[in-house]
């Protein structure tokens, strides 16, 4: 492949970049905007709650965690108590 040519994709692959970028921020927007409107409802409420709740377990500290096990469910780490 020539200098040329890599320089033509990197070109393309840059403006596709871009475009998918302004789609999944678009529809992250449009998202966020039907979520807020619906949260104005009395329905969306109780939806509140929820998100409430699943902010709360995203931001959890994982110190409970007493062991970690590989893909074949072996236990590969185990925590020592001292």
């Amino acid at each position: 492949m020539s200098e040329e040519e890599r320089e033509d994709r990197e070109g393309k692959y840059k403006t596709a970049k871009q475009l998918a970028k302004k789609a999944v921020t678009l529809a992250k927007n449009k998202a966020y905007e039907k979520l807020y409107q619906k949260l104005e409802t009395k329905e969306g409420e109780k939806d509140e709650f929820g998100l409430a709740r699943a902010w709360e377990k995203k931001t959890r500290d994982l110190g409970n965690v007493r062991c970690i096990k590989g893909e074949d469910g072996q236990v590969l780490v185990v925590e020592n108590k001292d």
